[in-house]
C-alpha cells in the first residue's frame, strides 16, 4: 500500500510554487506538451491560457486531452498554435478551421519524436499523484507518452494532486525528475460513459461472437458521429467469456462490469499475465478508485503498450477499432473522410499489426453502415478524393457492420467486393453491386443480380442451435460471399449424401449451379445456412431452402446437413426454423420429394407435429404438409 509523504511540501519547499508564477517560465516560441485526457492538468492550462496577451506562437503538442481546451480559441489563435496527435472535440473545430495541425503518426511512433529531439519540447505540463514517502510520484491515469514527454522536455511543471490514483506499472516517476511542483487540491477530470447507441450494440453483439475464450482485447479510441464507441459496446456482450485478457491504450468505466462479471481474469495471457495491462484511463471516480493502488492493472508507456511485436506476442490478440469509411477493395479510413480530418491514427494501426502476428489473433475493424442520418454507405466503390487510408487493403482482415461480419484478408477483390456488399445497408447494396460491375471489379455477366442482394427481414432468418457438446450452430440467410464455402460444402458431401438431396450421382457442380445455390430471389424463396466459426471466419454445415409455388401457395422445401455433422438433431431445428420463417412470410405449407432409401428425411417430416399427406411413385416419396 502506498505511504505518502505527509511533508513533501516542506521537503521539497525549494521547488514548490503556484500555477501563476510557474507559467511566468514560459516564453514565446516555445513548444508544450499538455498531458493526456483526464489527466490534463487543468490548473496550469488555466495558468498559461492567462497569459495569452503576453506570448506569441507557443506550439501547443498533446495526444487528446479531455479539459475545455481554453487555448483552442480562435481569440488566441496568434498566441497559441495546436498540434495534436490524436484530433479530440475540443481542438476539432480549430484543426477542421485550418487554425491548429494535426500529425498523422502511429502512437507507438510519437515517444521517438520526443526522444531524437526531431520534436524537441520545451516545457511539460503534467499532473501527479503527492510524492510517497521514497520520493516518487505516480503519473496516475494517464502514461501513455506523457511519460517519454516529461522524460525529455526541458522544463517540467507538475500540478500535485491529492485526488489523482496512484497507478502501477511503468507509471513512477522520480519527484527530482520534475521541476516545479504546483500543489492543487481538485477533482481529477471525469468523462462518463453513456448507454451505447442500438447501432453499437448491434455491432458489438457481431464482434463478441469473433472473441473466443481465453483472448486479449484491445478497444480502440475513436468514435463514429452518432454512434459513439463501438468498441466500448463491444463490452456488454463478453461478460459471459471465460479468462479474457486486456491490453489496451484506454480504459474507460465499461471495464468494471467486464471485471466483475468474472470474464477478465488475464489468467491466459502470454505476458502480463493476470494483469490488465494499458497506458490511460478515462472515466469516473468509479473506476479511478478501481486503479487506485490496485496491482490488478499495470499501466505502462505508449512503447510497451503500442508495440506492435509485444501485442503479436499475445496468444489469440483481438484488436477492436473503428473506421470513418471503407472501399470495395479493403481500404480503411479512420482519421478523415474526404479531406476532412476528425479524429487521428492513434493505435489503430499498431495493434492491427499485432493482432494479425498473434497465435490465433483477430484484427477486427467496426463501422456503422450508414451516416449518420442515413443518406450516404460508409461502404463505397471508391473513396472521396482526400480521403486518408489508414489501414491498407493487404493488411485489413475482419470488417464489422451491424449487417454482420467480412473477414478480407487473403480474399480476392471480387471475393471482398461480395463480402462488403453483403453488410453493407440494403438500401445501398444494389448500387454498390452495379458500382462494382462498372468498375470491372465483378465480372459483366453478373450484372443483372444485384437485386439478390436485398434480403427482406434478414434478422428474421437468424437463429442459433446449440448441440449436445455445447457447440453453437448459427443460422442466417445465404449471402452471394457464400459461394465458396458452397463449393466446399458441395464436393465435401458424400455420395449418399449427395444423391439423397440431388436425386442424382452427380460428383461435380457447374458454376451456374453454385450461383443458383447463392444468389436468391429473397422476395420469392428463402435459403439459410447453418455456420461454426473458423480461424478464416466460419463453416457452413448445413443449407436449406424453400421455394414458392405461387399457384397453391405452398413451398418445396430440402435441406442438407454435412455428413460429419448428421445425426445431432441439426436437420430437425432447420427444418422448424424454415417452416417458421415461411409462416411469417404466410405460406400454406411445405411440399417436398423424398427418396424412399432417405429415413432420415422422411422421419423430420412425419414427426413434424403437421398435417402431413405422402405418396409414393417410383421410389420416390411426395409429401404435402399443411401449416
Amino acid at each position: 500500500m502506498v505511504e505518502y509523504d505527509s511533508r513533501w511540501q516542506e521537503k521539497y519547499a525549494d521547488m514548490v510554487t503556484t500555477a501563476n508564477r510557474a507559467l511566468e517560465r514560459l516564453r514565446p516560441g516555445q513548444r508544450v506538451f499538455i498531458g493526456t485526457g483526464c489527466g490534463e492538468p487543468l490548473e496550469l492550462v488555466r495558468a498559461m491560457t492567462a497569459r495569452a496577451g503576453e506570448l506569441a506562437d507557443v506550439e501547443i503538442v498533446q495526444l487528446i486531452t479531455k479539459g475545455d481546451a481554453p487555448y483552442a480559441d480562435k481569440r488566441y489563435a496568434e498566441c497559441f498554435s495546436i498540434n495534436s496527435f490524436f484530433i479530440g472535440s475540443n481542438v476539432r473545430g480549430m484543426i477542421q478551421e485550418g487554425l491548429g495541425s494535426y500529425t498523422p503518426i502511429l502512437m507507438s511512433d510519437v515517444p521517438r519524436l520526443f526522444h531524437t529531439g526531431r520534436l524537441p519540447l520545451d516545457v511539460a505540463l503534467i499532473q501527479v499523484t503527492p510524492p510517497d514517502v521514497r520520493g516518487k510520484v505516480s503519473l496516475g491515469v494517464s502514461v501513455d507518452i506523457v511519460r517519454s514527454a516529461a522524460e525529455n522536455a526541458s522544463l517540467v511543471i507538475a500540478q500535485v494532486n491529492p485526488n489523482m490514483p496512484w497507478t502501477h506499472g511503468n507509471s513512477l516517476m522520480d519527484v527530482y525528475d520534475l521541476d516545479l511542483l504546483v500543489p492543487v487540491d481538485c477533482p481529477v477530470i471525469e468523462r462518463a460513459s453513456h448507454p451505447a447507441h442500438e447501432i453499437s450494440r448491434r455491432i458489438g453483439r457481431e464482434v463478441a461472437a469473433l472473441i473466443p475464450d481465453g483472448a486479449t482485447l484491445e478497444f480502440g479510441l475513436g468514435r463514429v458521429p452518432g454512434v459513439g464507441r463501438i468498441p466500448q459496446a463491444v463490452m456488454d456482450f463478453l461478460h459471459d467469456k471465460k479468462d479474457l485478457g486486456i491490453h489496451t491504450e484506454m480504459i474507460t468505466d465499461s471495464i468494471i462490469g467486464l471485471v466483475e462479471s468474472g470474464a477478465v481474469t488475464g489468467s491466459r495471457k502470454t505476458i502480463d499475465r493476470g494483469k490488465i495491462t494499458t497506458s490511460f484511463c478515462m472515466g469516473t471516480r468509479t473506476l479511478y478508485d478501481l486503479v487506485d493502488d490496485n496491482p490488478l492493472f499495470r499501466f505502462r508507456s505508449t512503447e510497451y503498450v503500442n508495440d506492435s511485436n509485444v501485442i503479436g506476442r499475445q496468444k489469440k490478440m483481438v484488436s477492436i477499432n473503428m473506421a470513418l469509411e471503407i472501399d470495395l477493395t479493403g481500404q480503411v479510413c479512420s482519421d478523415s473522410v474526404g479531406g476532412r480530418f476528425y479524429s487521428g491514427i492513434g493505435g489503430q494501426v499498431d495493434f492491427n499489426r499485432g493482432a494479425a502476428r498473434s497465435e490465433g489473433g483477430r484484427a477486427i475493424i467496426t463501422m456503422p453502415s450508414v451516416s449518420r442520418d442515413g443518406s450516404r454507405s460508409r461502404i463505397v466503390t471508391t473513396l472521396r478524393p482526400g480521403s486518408g487510408v489508414v489501414i491498407s487493403r493487404g493488411t485489413v482482415h475482419y470488417v464489422v457492420t451491424e449487417y454482420g461480419t467480412a473477414f478480407l484478408h487473403g480474399k480476392s477483390i471480387q471475393e471482398r467486393v461480395m463480402a462488403l456488399i453483403t453488410i453493407a445497408h440494403p438500401d445501398f447494396r444494389e448500387q454498390l453491386f452495379h458500382e462494382a460491375v462498372e468498375a470491372r471489379y465483378l465480372r459483366p455477366d453478373l450484372a443483372g443480380l444485384g437485386n439478390r442482394f436485398l434480403v427482406p427481414g434478414e434478422e428474421s432468418m437468424r437463429s442459433t442451435f446449440l448441440l449436445d457438446d455445447g457447440t453453437q450452430v448459427s443460422f442466417r440467410s445465404i449471402r452471394p460471399t457464400d459461394e465458396p464455402h458452397m463449393r466446399d460444402l458441395l464436393y465435401n458431401l458424400s455420395r449418399e449424401t449427395i444423391y439423397y438431396r440431388f436425386m442424382s450421382r452427380q460428383k461435380k457442380f457447374t458454376h451456374r449451379q453454385l450461383h443458383d445455390f447463392v444468389y436468391i430471389d429473397h422476395r420469392r424463396d428463402v435459403a439459410i445456412v447453418g455456420t461454426v466459426p473458423e480461424a478464416h471466419g466460419e463453416e457452413i454445415i448445413a443449407v436449406g431452402r424453400y421455394y414458392l409455388n405461387d399457384r397453391d401457395n405452398r413451398a418445396e422445401v430440402a435441406f442438407v446437413v454435412r455428413d460429419g455433422w448428421q445425426g445431432r438433431g441439426i436437420g430437425s431445428f432447420m427444418f422448424r426454423h424454415l417452416v417458421a420463417i415461411a409462416r411469417r412470410n404466410g405460406i400454406a405449407g411445405f411440399t417436398a420429394e423424398v427418396l424412399r432409401d432417405n429415413d432420415r428425411m422422411q422421419k423430420i417430416f412425419n414427426h413434424s407435429g403437421y398435417k402431413v399427406q405422402s405418396r409414393l411413385e417410383e421410389g420416390v416419396y411426395s409429401f404435402v404438409m399443411d401449416f
